[in-house]
């Protein structure tokens, strides 16, 4: 499953937004009858705060302590099934504040989420997004973000290994198997990617298993509106980048009257399936990577590994057939870097051409020299190739040592970054997959023809959710009556969020308001004045965007 970086000033701290594995990720306004607090359910009107099973999570306070130059922190806990709630199952999860200076211009409290799933809202505020927000928004909100059910330093949390080293080994694999092609036509090459996706899917529930029906996108909006309660604001103002759109879409669908004001920036559109998404997503990247070849004098100079757009598909071309056939060599390891590897590394370069270009070219023009070490690096979202051997530390692969951490003799390993098991688990959950596998070896030939490698890799890579525990989203329009005009930014040139899903997004809102970035790369907030100057005006005054309102970089 291809992941993917974020946007330059977000980049540090977020490493891994879900790329063709991530697709129709809101959640669904339907529910069952047997939960009171589903939307859709008679009582899905009442405010969930006066129902007597709930009161105790939403009459919570938040318990604020330093952390840091500048930063505050607590936790709050939720249920973990909404539907049983006073069965004493609950999720901890961390908050981070990083509170105004100008008390007398406070409009209140700012919640964002970086993307994902599975990315650290706490680590991020750390690592410095509420400073890149704009000093506008800074002055007049205390910036707010929390680790959502199962990520991170929530207690418990997602991992998919096990205690035995055959599980850790099995988790530890692409939900595509290494060995597998780009391509597999063959039933043996098919047995093998269904092996590597089972491996992987196998390993989570065995680590995870009890938690796995309870951290979708529908929850995790739940215990937003806790945090809501908790920090004591009457409504929500919410950022969400990437997979925060589903996040905040969620949300508006259950409690559209609890929206102040609400910015989804790389819009997911929930009414596409699990095909269609990543279809739309593959043709982005394969658009990206050919728009890098055709632009890259422009952004990345004389470091260019070709002096014409000719010579760069030529040579990207020559790299993926020698990968296909044997690994690119990669110093210190082994195994080197293969073709789902080169697409991952080409994948996770294009989302801000202005940062990426210029590393992606000269890892390029070295692994034609014939050293793919920068390249291993990239695709692994890392900015320089991770430690080997003797040099290697502690990695993400290590358990984390705080005094809350299960005893690793009685339970699963949890690693420090636990993003991966994340993003395949509220994948899985979040969106209908077919169990028959001849669906996805359908799906190959039509990928191949609309995106190339792009697109077969995109569709190995949803096998790993093919027998995941089915939850109840469908494919949906949005349904949020009631809720405040809501500004949705795209990006013209978005490859993992296609601008047309925020075009699509916008026009399901009612009176839903969408902002134009005329730029390659993913997401505009945080990379472009104009953008960041129409979200503040909208963040601090509710001042509405025109129809029609277009940014240039």
């Amino acid at each position: 499953m291809i992941r993917a970086a974020a946007a330059p000033r977000r980049q540090a701290f977020v490493i891994a937004l879900a790329v063709l594995g991530t697709t129709t990720l809101a959640a669904c306004t339907a529910g069952s009858a047997a939960d009171p607090g589903r939307p859709g359910s008679a009582a899905a009107s009442a405010d969930p705060a006066d129902r007597p099973d709930l009161r105790r999570f939403y009459g919570q306070r938040l318990a604020w302590r330093a952390c840091g130059d500048a930063y505050q922190c607590a936790e709050l806990t939720v249920p973990m099934d909404y539907s049983r709630p006073a069965d004493g199952k609950t999720f901890v999860l961390p908050v981070a504040k990083a509170a105004t200076s100008t008390a007398g211009k406070r409009v209140g409290s700012l919640l964002y989420n970086p993307g994902g799933p599975g990315e650290r809202g706490v680590q991020a505020l750390k690592d410095g997004l509420a400073d890149e927000l704009g000093r506008g928004v800074r002055e007049h909100f205390d910036i707010v973000s929390f680790d959502p059910r199962g990520v991170g330093e929530s207690k418990p949390a997602l991992t998919c290994l096990t205690t035995t080293d055959a599980g850790a080994e099995a988790a530890d694999r692409s939900p595509e198997s290494a060995d597998a092609p780009l391509y597999p036509r063959t039933a043996s090459e098919r047995a093998e990617a269904l092996a590597g996706a089972q491996a992987t899917a196998d390993a989570c529930r065995e680590a995870s298993g009890p938690l796995l029906p309870h951290v979708g996108t529908a929850d995790a909006a739940r215990d937003l509106d806790v945090l809501r309660a908790a920090l004591g604001e009457r409504k929500l103002t919410y950022v969400g980048w990437s997979y925060g759109t589903s996040l905040g879409t969620s949300y508006a669908e259950q409690f559209p009257r609890r929206v102040r004001a609400m910015v989804l920036d790389g819009a997911v559109d929930p009414s596409l399936d699990w095909r269609q998404r990543m279809l739309g997503q593959a043709t982005g990247f394969r658009d990206a990577v050919a728009d890098y070849a055709e632009s890259c004098a422009a952004t990345a100079g004389e470091a260019c590994p070709g002096a014409t757009p000719d010579e760069i598909r030529t040579l990207i071309d020559r790299l993926l057939r020698r990968a296909q056939s044997e690994p690119l060599p990669v110093a210190g390891s082994e195994d080197g870097l293969d073709a789902a590897g080169l697409v991952s590394a080409l994948s996770l370069s294009m989302y801000t051409p202005e940062a990426q270009w210029q590393g992606l070219s000269e890892a390029l023009r070295e692994a034609d020299g014939g050293d793919a070490t920068k390249l291993a690096a990239l695709a692994t979202g890392e900015e320089e190739p991770e430690p080997t051997g003797d040099e290697a530390g502690a990695s993400d692969e290590t358990p984390s040592d705080s005094p809350d951490s299960p005893d690793s003799s009685d339970s699963p390993a949890v690693p420090e970054d636990n993003s991966e098991a994340a993003l395949i688990a509220v994948n899985c959950l979040d969106v209908p997959h077919p169990r028959d596998e001849r669906a996805y070896w359908n799906a190959l030939a039509p990928a191949d023809k609309a995106a190339g490698v792009y697109g077969t890799s995109g569709v190995t890579s949803e096998l790993v959710c093919k027998d995941w525990p089915a939850g109840d989203q469908q494919p949906h329009r949005v349904n949020a009556a009631g809720v405040p005009p809501v500004l949705v930014v795209g990006t013209a040139g978005d490859p993992a969020t296609p601008y047309g899903e925020a075009v699509s997004l916008a026009r399901q809102f009612p009176g839903g308001m969408l902002l134009s970035f005329e730029a390659p790369g993913h997401t505009g907030y945080g990379r472009n004045a104009c953008v960041d100057r129409k979200v503040e005006d909208y963040l601090v005054s509710l001042e509405k965007v025109r129809p029609g309102t277009t940014c240039a970089p």
